[in-house]
Order: C-alpha cells, then sequence, then structure tokens
C-alpha cells in the first residue's frame, strides 16, 4: 500500500502546486488536502477535507485517512486574501502557532504518523546589524525576533523539536526557505517589489537570496519521502538558490526606482502601506530590507540531497518577467547606473591633467 500524505494550506498557490505534485509520485497513494476555506483552484485528484487545524478536529482526519505523512505548509506571513477570516496580525499569529500546535498534538497522538515535514523560513534567524555574514543552521541569531513572523517561526520551530523528542520514531524535517519568488509569489516581498518605486533605508544596500517556487515544491516533495541511499531526510535544512542580489542590483532588474529615505520615514512609510492595503511593509520586512540575510545551503546539498535548478538570479528574473516592466526600462536603468559608476571622480580627473 503507497503513502498517505496530508498537506496543510493547500488554499494557498504553493500549497495547491505541492498537492498537483506530489500525487504523481508512484509511492503515493493517497492526499488529503486540508485548508480552512475552499481553494480556488485545482487540487487534481486530491481529497480535500475543510478543516480548521487550530481545532481538535484535525487529529479525527489524521484518524480516519490513516495518515502516514504530515507536510505543514499553513504557516504564513499574511493572511489568505481576507477569504479565511483571518485578516488581523493577531489572527495569523494564532493561526501559525495554536495551529502548529494543535496539529503537532494530534500527530503525537497519532500512531500511523512515521513522518512530518514543516515549512518554514530563514526569517528565523532575524536581521540585524552583527549579524554574521552567512547563516548556518546551527548559528544563532544575534537578537531573537521580538515580533511578527520571525516570531512565529521561532515558536512554530521550538514546538516542532519538543515534537521530535516526543516522537523519536517520527523522521522530521524543517525546511527553512529564503525568500520564495516567482510567477505566483503572494509574499510580502513579492509585494514589495511589484510597488512602482521601491523605498528604501537611505545608506544601507542588503543582500538578499531568493528560492524559486519551482524549487521549493520539488524540496517538499523529496522531504516528504524516504530518503535516497547517501541522503538523511531529517533535520533542519537552509533553502536557497546559489548566490545573492543586492537590493540595488533588484531594482535595476526590475526597472524600479528607488527613494532611499531615513529609517523613521520608512517605517512611516511601511505603516501608511499597510493602512491602505499595499504591502504588508511590516518592521520585520524593514530590517531585512535594512540589514539583509544570507544562509548557508551546503547541507541542503551534501545531507538532504537537493539541488535548486534555478539560482538566486534566476528566480528573480523569472520574478521580474512575471511582473512586466517598469517605470523605467531595466537595460537602460542598468546601463546608464553602470556609465555614471564608471566615470571619474571629478577632483580625481583634474589632478591627472
Amino acid at each position: 500500500m503507497g503513502k498517505v500524505v496530508l498537506v496543510t494550506g493547500v488554499a494557498r498557490q504553493l500549497g495547491g502546486r505541492f498537492v498537483r505534485r506530489v500525487q504523481r509520485d508512484p509511492e503515493v497513494d493517497r492526499v488529503i488536502a486540508v485548508d480552512v476555506v475552499p481553494p480556488e483552484h485545482h487540487l487534481g485528484g486530491a481529497d480535500f477535507v475543510r478543516a480548521d487545524i487550530r481545532q481538535p478536529t484535525i487529529a479525527r482526519v489524521l484518524a480516519e485517512h490513516g495518515v502516514d505523512t504530515v507536510v505543514h505548509m499553513d504557516v504564513s506571513a499574511t493572511a489568505l486574501g481576507g477569504r479565511d477570516g483571518r485578516g488581523g496580525r493577531g489572527s495569523v499569529k494564532e493561526a501559525n502557532v495554536i495551529g502548529t500546535m494543535q496539529l503537532l498534538g494530534a500527530c503525537q497522538k497519532s500512531p500511523t504518523v512515521k513522518r512530518l515535514v514543516v515549512k518554514s523560513s530563514t526569517s528565523v534567524y532575524g536581521a540585524a546589524p552583527r549579524d554574521p555574514a552567512v547563516f548556518t543552521e546551527t548559528t544563532p541569531p544575534k537578537s531573537l525576533p521580538s515580533g511578527g513572523f520571525a516570531k512565529d517561526i521561532v515558536e512554530v520551530e521550538g514546538y516542532v523539536r519538543g515534537f521530535a523528542r516526543r516522537r523519536p520514531d517520527v523522521a522530521v524535517c524543517v525546511l527553512r526557505f529564503a525568500n520564495i519568488l516567482g510567477p505566483a509569489a503572494d509574499s510580502p516581498l513579492a509585494e514589495y517589489f511589484s510597488l512602482p518605486v521601491l523605498p528604501t533605508v537611505f545608506g544601507y544596500d542588503p543582500r538578499l537570496q531568493f528560492v524559486h517556487e519551482d524549487d521549493a515544491v520539488e524540496v517538499l516533495r523529496l522531504a516528504s519521502h524516504e530518503p535516497q541511499r547517501g541522503t538523511l531526510n531529517s533535520g533542519t535544512f537552509n533553502i536557497a538558490g546559489d548566490g545573492q542580489l543586492l537590493l540595488s542590483q533588484c531594482s535595476r532588474r526590475l526597472g524600479r526606482p528607488t527613494v532611499p529615505l531615513f529609517l523613521p520615514a520608512v517605517t512611516w512609510v511601511g505603516s501608511a502601506l499597510r493602512t491602505v492595503g499595499m504591502t504588508d511593509f511590516s518592521p520585520e520586512q524593514i530590517r531585512l530590507l535594512t540589514h539583509g540575510r544570507v544562509v548557508a545551503t551546503r547541507q541542503m546539498r551534501e545531507t538532504l540531497g537537493f539541488g535548486p535548478k534555478y539560482t538566486t538570479a534566476e528566480t528573480f528574473a523569472d520574478f521580474v518577467r512575471s511582473r512586466g516592466p517598469g517605470l523605467l526600462p531595466p537595460g537602460a536603468l542598468a546601463g546608464a547606473v553602470d556609465r555614471i559608476a564608471a566615470l571619474p571622480l571629478a577632483g580625481g580627473h583634474q589632478s591627472a591633467n
């Protein structure tokens, strides 16, 4: 008999894509797709169960279907377009933290569950001025996130570690994704990059990493299966495309001008953008766009056995194509900036004559 996989958060685009992909695996017999609202996209041949993982009823779902693999994707920075009634920050936190607690409690009581995969985030490391150049999976953050989605992730991972201690017979895999981008990306950072003009923090040009949504789906699928020879599908892994981009490079490739602002002004602009619903420009995102964040992916390749198809630059290029032209042609903007950067300083030119 094949595997029975339960997936949470299927009403989101990434969750729906994973459900459709994992059904094609010969090892999988059934997929149970769970969310609090019916998805607007197709789930293939999966069995959709309308359930709220914040409620104890999720334990009954595991038992009724004999689930052996749980892929927890219902951890997010934003509500699902307001359709699920969880529009406020408090409700999103409840969905992330309380929902995870209930799900883990149900998994702990289930005798059939043998594998748990959790979609986490590199936000767990925070973003601070004294951060190391590169975070590994064992690098402690210089300062723990004080709020927002990053704090949710810290709490979620804490509960997952507790579950792993109580159920050592269950293989637990935590995937810490860098910023996920692609044509269907619906993250706060994707919304930020979709603004006609990008507010930035004066004096800072942070380093950023991205992972393509195609690679995100594939690594989730890999983690949900028995490990291949020479790999280990349990533990905690950073997931990101090779390389990094500066925020200034991102803006040029988008063809969108930037408006450098002093930090207090950026905070005010962020509040204004949240008020009008243009983007979730949270304090956490402002810290990322100030200090940046880069993670090592050696364990992803050597231990998990996964190599992303897209680099960070290729991921961003695919995202740019999906968003259409900006206010300025990217090629012309990049060329102009490069020509200006190549000009000698006026003083130096005069002294050479």
